[in-house]
């Protein structure tokens, strides 16, 4: 037998998942490599649960249903308050519960799995869907096949549970005193050049995966208590329409930290919105000034008024950090990617050092939402981190989760210790820049 491969994205499993707790999925049945029958589809799941039931039709439709009594040939109705149907809308999933918990799953030995009376997949060991709404699930045939009741591909897939690993991927010390450690370092940070005082670090990615809120967070770190001087928040398009360059400061009244957070408008897969490319290269150089409103549809021109002709060291990037959100990387649009890819091999020509931020860890994991601390016991979020690195062409060492500020009218120290890490990360980044530009500079004058 051949090793199955899922249909089902990793995306809509994490979706999934995510519905019934700290789980994953494992596939059982597929129906175009076992057969689209009822005797097929009971030799690989009877006795097995709890599953995931999955249709797949022509019109694109992903269905089915979830049950965690077993699947046999009784003939009978079995009782599961938790049974429900489920049907996708793009990357959103709408459940439907039973009605009557008694009819939840009809055990049939000529059919796949059987929900009440109102759904079939393979029905009378045929590759078609059996549906009647209303009994004892109340949904609609439109919206959860599309009326279109042919079958592409049957899965059914085991649900497990996701145990918490022995050992943690990452050290971390979770301590007020690591906290405050964290913070004396950043503070007594030094850049190896005396024309430089502050590092300055750019914030790249998607809109909504958090660039701004990561700013906020780390002044809230140092000023003790959740502030929001950067626009964020919820929208389709960037809120955030300017490059600006916040420094953080020590308290209220305290000293600029060593480090300078560079925001910029938010990626979009259209190439006519959101960050221009072009404007990217120019903000790496130093070109681009404070409180510069983006174009989308115009990079910044070296003929502008605005444009900083003569750029200084300390006008220009130190390091480059992409902001990626766990719970979209694997539903990321190809566009996306490959604007991702090229800012990629823009920086890499220029020597800058790359880091990732791994945002909305708690949302993604229902372990780490539970108790922030096993970030680096869950499996799920090393699972997250490698495709991270896979699909960026980073090194895993450099993808760093956090988690931002978002509900929180207080600062707590789990949220502190990972948000000072990252920054931690990225001091050691700037550091590796300028060793690269002492070495290639000793170079010239070797050659001199």
């Amino acid at each position: 037998m051949p090793t199955l491969k899922p249909q089902l994205s990793s995306s809509q499993q994490r979706i999934i998942c995510s519905r019934l707790g700290s789980v994953k999925l494992k596939l059982l049945y597929k129906a175009s490599v076992h057969g689209f029958t009822g005797a097929a589809f009971h030799q690989e799941c009877d006795n097995l649960a709890p599953t995931v039931s999955v249709g797949y039709n022509a019109s694109g439709y992903v269905f089915g249903g979830y049950t965690r009594r077993p699947f046999c040939q009784s003939g009978a109705f079995v009782n599961d308050d938790q049974a429900f149907l489920f049907t996708f809308s793009g990357a959103k999933l709408y459940t439907f519960a039973t009605s009557n918990a008694g009819y939840a799953v009809k055990m049939i030995s000529t059919s796949g799995p059987f929900f009440g009376e109102a759904l079939a997949l393979i029905h009378g060991s045929k590759p078609i869907v059996y549906s009647n709404p209303g009994n004892y699930y109340n949904f609609t045939a439109v919206e959860m096949h599309g009326n279109d009741l042919n079958l592409t591909e049957c899965e059914v897939y085991q649900v497990e549970e996701t145990t918490e690993l022995e050992k943690p991927w990452r050290t971390v010390i979770w301590e007020p005193e690591k906290r405050r450690e964290l913070m004396e370092s950043i503070k007594a940070y030094k850049l190896t050049t005396s024309s430089v005082s502050q590092a300055r670090v750019l914030l790249i990615g998607p809109v909504g995966a958090g660039k701004s809120s990561f700013f906020n967070s780390v002044n809230s770190v140092f000023r003790g208590h959740v502030t929001n001087q950067a626009i964020s928040g919820f929208s389709t398009t960037s809120l955030t329409t300017q490059f600006r360059s916040f420094s953080v400061k020590a308290w209220r009244e305290g000293k600029p930290l060593p480090i300078i957070l560079c925001d910029t408008m938010g990626l979009e897969e259209s190439k006519t919105a959101g960050l221009d490319i072009d404007d990217i290269s120019s903000i790496l150089k130093g070109h681009l000034p404070d409180y510069y409103q983006f174009n989308p549809s115009a990079p910044l021109l070296s003929e502008a008024q605005c444009y900083r002709k003569s750029p200084g060291l300390k006008d220009k990037i130190h390091c480059v950090v992409y902001v990626i959100d766990a719970c979209k990387i694997s539903i990321m649009p190809q566009n996306l990617e490959e604007k991702l890819d090229t800012i990629r091999r823009k920086v890499n020509l220029m020597g800058i050092p790359q880091l990732v931020l791994l945002t909305k860890i708690d949302e993604a994991c229902p372990l780490v939402k539970e108790d922030l601390r096993k970030v680096y016991k869950s499996s799920y979020i090393k699972d997250v981190v490698k495709e991270v690195s896979t699909r960026l062409g980073m090194p895993m060492s450099c993808v760093v989760p956090v988690k931002n500020y978002s509900e929180e009218l207080e600062v707590n120290m789990k949220c502190d210790i990972l948000l000072l890490s990252a920054i931690k990360q990225m001091l050691r980044s700037v550091d590796n820049y300028f060793d690269e530009l002492s070495d290639r500079l000793s170079c010239v004058e070797t050659k001199d």
